[in-house]
């Protein structure tokens, strides 16, 4: 019976791992079509989510099922309410980089970033992919110095949002509201796919050590 359920266990793992590379392809491939009008791009990602959507369900089946056929307790019973916790963070990772993908999509054929505002754009979707490397890594190996490094690349990705905001508020912002608007929200999905990284990265320091991250006060 306990290696059946550290098998299961292994399964799990493997699809949150599975999760974590899906969102990190989907919001590089999202970017690109951001970042050069490419409709088959961005229609790729909106039909991939699906994907990460049906990874979703099987690691709440899995766990579900665990849960009601081993009883477990301590560790393993943390193991478990951890990966629930990161599947569904993941799973936002995932919506977010379709909503890039669809702002792109309504602004084809057109750029929906305009040129002045594609290298903040650039280095945030590099922060996004470098958390979402870092996510894959620590779910494949748990280690929780990695984990943490993921509060600088936050530190990192809220900089850059809130440079986006001052160019959107500058006095010379030369294209208009709707655009000011995409951007607007654009930037609020990047810094949420990072927000959503971090707190993957918590409960995965939550699984190694025990002990939940003190929310700052």
């Amino acid at each position: 019976m306990r290696d059946e359920f550290r098998a299961d266990l292994q399964i799990v793992s493997q699809l949150l791992v599975d999760m974590a590379e899906g969102v990190r392809a989907a919001m590089r491939q999202a970017t690109h079509a951001l970042l050069t009008a490419d409709r088959r791009a961005a229609e790729t990602v909106i039909e991939r989510d699906a994907e990460i959507d049906n990874l979703y369900r099987h690691v709440e089946e899995r766990v579900c099922d665990l849960l009601a056929r081993q009883a477990p307790v301590a560790s393993d019973l943390r193991a478990m309410i951890t990966a629930l916790h990161v599947a569904a963070d993941l799973e936002r990772m995932g919506d977010l980089a379709e909503h890039v993908a669809k702002t792109a999509l309504r602004r084809h054929p057109s750029p929906a970033v305009p040129a002045e505002l594609r290298p903040t754009f650039t280095e945030m979707a590099a922060t996004a992919d470098r958390m979402a490397i870092k996510i894959g890594s620590v779910l494949a190996r748990p280690d929780a110095d990695l984990a943490a490094e993921l509060d600088g690349d936050d530190d990192a990705m809220d900089d850059l949002h809130r440079n986006l905001f001052g160019l959107l508020l500058g006095e010379d912002w030369p294209y208009g509201v709707e655009t000011a608007i995409d951007a607007t929200l654009l930037g609020r999905f990047y810094e949420r796919f990072a927000d959503h990284a971090v707190n993957a990265g918590e409960h995965v320091v939550y699984l190694i050590t025990g002990e939940p991250t003190p929310t700052p006060g």
